[in-house]
C-alpha cells in the first residue's frame, strides 16, 4: 500500500479525504472518507476521537467561522489535488451543538440584513417619491400648461430608480431644464404624435422625429404658454 503523502503544516487538527480506498490501521475499519495521519498511518475518524464532529463544507465562511468559534473541537478537512499537486480544502469538522448555535447565528444577521433592505427600501421609496414630485414641479414650472397628471405622470416615468431614463441621469438629479424638457419632449412624442406607429411602419428613427417634430413643438409652445388644451 503507497503511504499517503504528508499534507503541510497547519494549526490545528487536520482530516484528509483519501483519493484511493484506505483502512484504519487500528480498527480496520473501511474503506474510509475521511481519516487522521498518527504517524504517517491512517486512522479512522472513531479512533482518533473525532467520530463525533459532523461535517460543514466549504461555500459559507461565515458559518464556517463561528461553527469553529462555538466548537471545543474542530478539525480542517483536506483532499489532495493532483493536477494542482496540492491539497486543498474541502470544510470542517465541527461540533454538532457548535454547528447549531453558529447557524442561529446567521440566522440572525440574516435577518437583521432583511430588516436593513425593508428599511433600506422604504428609505429609497420616499425619496423616490419626494424626487418625482420635485420633477414634476419643475415640469409645471417651465411648462405652465402641461396638465397636472400629465406632469406627475412623466416624472414618474423618467425617474423610475434604475431605468436609466433622463431623470435618473446627473442632469436629471440636478433638474436641469435640459433634462426636464428632454423628458416632457419624450412623453409628448411617445404619446401626443403617431411617433411610435411610424416606428413600427418601419420609418426609420430620425424619419420619423422630422415629421412629428411640427407636432412636438406645438404642443411644447402651448404648454409653455400655459395653455392646457392644444388644437
Amino acid at each position: 500500500m503507497a503511504p499517503l503523502a504528508t499534507p503541510p503544516h497547519r494549526i490545528g487538527l487536520l482530516v484528509i479525504q483519501p483519493l484511493k480506498r484506505r483502512h484504519c490501521g487500528e480498527c480496520q475499519a473501511g474503506p474510509l472518507q475521511m481519516l487522521v495521519l498518527e504517524e504517517g498511518a491512517p486512522r479512522c475518524l472513531d479512533c482518533a476521537d473525532l467520530g463525533h464532529l459532523v461535517f460543514l463544507p466549504r461555500g459559507d465562511t461565515a458559518l464556517t467561522r463561528r461553527s469553529r468559534e462555538e466548537s471545543a473541537l474542530s478539525a480542517v478537512v483536506v483532499r489532495f489535488n493532483r493536477r494542482r499537486s496540492r491539497y486543498e480544502r474541502q470544510g470542517v469538522l465541527v461540533e454538532e451543538a457548535g454547528l447549531a448555535k453558529a447557524e442561529e447565528r446567521c440566522l440572525a444577521d440574516a435577518e437583521a440584513r432583511r430588516r436593513r433592505r425593508m428599511r433600506d427600501a422604504r428609505r429609497r421609496a420616499r425619496e423616490d417619491v419626494r424626487f418625482a414630485e420635485a420633477f414634476g414641479a419643475e415640469i409645471r414650472r417651465l411648462f405652465p400648461g402641461c396638465p397636472a397628471d400629465r406632469a406627475r405622470d412623466i416624472a414618474g416615468h423618467a425617474s423610475v430608480r434604475g431605468s436609466g431614463r433622463v431623470g435618473r441621469s446627473a442632469a436629471g438629479r440636478a433638474l436641469t431644464e435640459v433634462a426636464v424638457t428632454s423628458a416632457v419632449v419624450a412623453a409628448v412624442r411617445h404619446t401626443d404624435t403617431p411617433y411610435d406607429q411610424l416606428l413600427m411602419s418601419g420609418v426609420p428613427r430620425h424619419e420619423a422625429r422630422r415629421r412629428i417634430m411640427a407636432m412636438v413643438e406645438t404642443t411644447l409652445g402651448a404648454w409653455r404658454a400655459g395653455v392646457t388644451e392644444v388644437g
